[in-house]
């Protein structure tokens, strides 16, 4: 078994085998099972970067085994420099999600812990996958573990949520599906990737199939105005639900672009530019000024994904090396960011059981450690330099200025109003006196349970807004391969 199967499979049987035979009454084995379970499967995806070679845009730790022969369906696995980032994060977020849920988990322990290392492998395997029908199967069988995730361990509107977030991603896969099965026909009967990204198709064609293809990643990402599924899911899923939401699961839409809409369609990409741009641009303005009237937390930095993955579609589609890198990176970024904010609304909603902004005030008076933790994270959002978050929107505003002037002014006016929701929050939430009982008599500070998830979370923030160079390195040679593939006509 080769180092991509180990990474998707690793946790997905360690998720099933503690859903099978892990029983209610042995919480803390359940627990101490998926913590051990996590870390080994992250540490099975090491050897994808250490052993990942530099300078090529081929694929790398490719498998390739017949699985549906019948219909030329492969078991076919790879990563270059565009997905590699992406099956660590994954992994790494999920020890967070683990640690998370340690002890706010007080029923169904061993199916909630399952849920999420099942869905941990399922994810990775949306990044390995480079066969179409693989890269299907896996990017909806995501859907099932999340939608048990909101729906049985989430708040009061919980079924509400999940349905909403179940049929909003599934409609939209399904004309994904219907694409997939036209290049298939197309190619002559293959499924590879590869294939279908030589395939030559008509001006018509191509701009069928990325309006496909757009129904889904589009949901996923979530672009407005498709993005309202996703407000309603954070407010309802538990914390690890929402760490992985936004860390995760919000990515596989954006990738969708780069391994799909973008190399195989490249003419309808670049003829449909202006339509993306524009999308991008009303997300990370429009939604950010909605993102500062929101009275809940968990909506507030709902909304400010929305807005923040504004800027990865805006990267890809200026088709340039700085932008698309940018984009890459600012999502590698947000898996960091949001998965701490979203850590950190949990950590308060634990104490006092309320995400509503105004039922705190002062808590840095109370928790003087969490409150420095949480500190980070916001600057972090806001992308003040020297976190990550700084790093991919700098790029992305960058390559919009270089393509347009007024397009990278529009963009770069956007940071001011996530420096406003950011800091405004930050400010009604832990800074000023004390003035609710409940603060001062039911918020103790961080216990070492916590402090361990905030500190690694604190690291990754810091070291890649100050040395971002092994990132921007391993995706430097698929970056120029994308550029190019898109630069260059298909039409027939």
């Amino acid at each position: 078994m080769g180092w991509l199967s180990l990474a998707i499979w690793t946790p997905i049987v360690i998720g099933a085998l503690l859903l099978l035979f892990g029983k209610d009454s042995q919480v803390n084995l359940a627990r101490w099972i998926a913590l051990l379970g996590s870390i080994v499967s992250f540490l099975v995806t090491l050897p994808l970067y250490t052993g990942f070679k530099l300078g090529t845009a081929d694929m790398q730790f490719v498998e390739n085994v017949p699985w549906i022969e019948r219909f030329n369906v492969n078991y076919h696995l790879g990563i270059d420099g565009l997905s590699v980032w992406f099956v660590l994060l994954t992994a790494f977020i999920t020890i967070i999600v683990v640690i998370a849920g340690w002890e706010v988990i007080q029923r169904r322990v061993n199916q909630y812990m399952a849920s999420f290392l099942i869905l941990s492998g399922i994810m990775i395997g949306v990044f390995c996958a480079l066969d179409g029908v693989l890269f299907y199967f896996f990017f909806e069988a995501t859907l099932i573990p999340m939608y048990l995730i909101i729906g049985v361990w989430g708040g009061p509107n919980r079924i509400y949520a999940a349905f909403k977030f179940f049929l909003y991603t599934l409609l939209g896969s399904f004309l994904m599906l219907v694409g997939f099965i036209y290049l298939y026909a197309k190619s002559g009967g293959s499924f590879d990737i590869a294939v279908w990204q030589q395939l030559p198709l008509s001006s018509t064609a191509q701009t069928l199939l990325f309006f496909a293809l757009f129904a889904a990643f589009a949901v996923k990402v979530p672009m407005w105005p498709v993005h309202t599924w996703l407000p309603d899911a954070h407010v309802e899923a538990p914390t690890g639900g929402s760490i992985v939401l936004a860390a995760i699961m919000l990515k596989l839409g954006a990738y969708g672009f780069v391994r799909f809409s973008m190399p195989i369609l490249p003419d309808a990409s670049r003829q449909w530019a202006w339509l993306m741009i524009a999308l991008s641009l009303i997300a990370v303005i429009y939604v950010g000024l909605v993102a500062l009237v929101q009275k809940d937390m968990k909506k507030l930095v709902a909304y400010s994904s929305v807005a923040h993955m504004g800027f990865v579609t805006m990267g890809f589609f200026i088709f340039s090396d700085l932008g698309i890198s940018g984009g890459l990176i600012q999502m590698i970024a947000h898996g960091f960011v949001s998965g701490a904010m979203f850590l950190c609304i949990g950590v308060l909603y634990d104490r006092l059981h309320t995400r509503e902004i105004a039922a705190y005030g002062g808590v840095i008076n109370v928790m003087p450690r969490f409150g420095a933790f949480a500190l980070l994270f916001f600057m972090a959002n806001c992308g003040l330099p020297g976190t990550a978050g700084f790093v991919g929107e700098w790029m992305v505003i960058l390559a919009s200025v270089r393509a347009n002037f007024w397009l990278g002014l529009l963009l770069a006016t956007a940071l001011i109003s996530g420096a406003g929701y950011s800091l405004w929050m930050f400010k009604r939430v832990y800074f000023g006196a004390v003035t609710n009982d409940n603060v001062r008599k039911k918020m103790p500070d961080i216990n070492w349970r916590e402090c361990t998830a905030l500190a690694v979370l604190a690291i990754a923030v810091l070291w890649m807004g100050l040395y971002p160079k092994p990132m921007t390195d391993v995706m430097q040679a698929s970056v120029a391969k994308l550029v190019q593939q898109v630069s260059v006509s298909k039409l027939n």
